[in-house]
């Protein structure tokens, strides 16, 4: 499953995230990116809230349509972290991953990797760096 995810310690407040994204949908604050957790659709409250229909899920992005979206806020208003604004049109935007794009323009502009795709890199660094230092334990515990 494809999911942005943050990793703040290696977040450095350069904002090329902020400055990049063409939604206008994630903030460094305290050097944390905070962004649109694309919540599970069974759990999304924009999705659960908006009366028009005008949020759905697609390949694992949480996305607005705007062209069905009347501009009430509800999606704004329930949103748990704040990833919801209303653009000067009155129309709601948030993160869609950039869906038509092979990865999501922040994680390309990130020069930390303090943002990625898929928690599953995540996972993978964690394993690696396990098994370099279950390694380096087998050399200490044979002398």
């Amino acid at each position: 499953m494809n999911e942005l995810v943050a990793r703040p310690e290696l977040c450095e407040e350069c904002s090329k995230c902020e400055r990049i994204c063409p939604q206008n949908a994630i903030r460094v604050i305290n050097g944390v990116p905070v962004f649109c957790l694309h919540c599970s659709p069974d759990r999304a409250p924009c999705l659960t809230v908006c009366p028009e229909d005008a949020i759905e899920e697609v390949d694992g992005a949480i996305i607005i349509n705007e062209d069905d979206c009347i501009g009430c806020g509800l999606c704004r208003n329930a949103c748990p972290v704040g990833a919801i604004h209303l653009n000067e049109s009155g129309i709601a935007k948030k993160c869609n991953l950039c869906i038509d794009q092979e990865k999501p323009r922040c994680v390309v502009a990130c020069p930390t990797e303090a943002l990625k795709m898929d928690s599953e890199d995540l996972l993978s660094d964690k394993r690696n760096k396990l098994a370099k230092e279950l390694e380096r334990i087998k050399i200490i515990m044979k002398y």
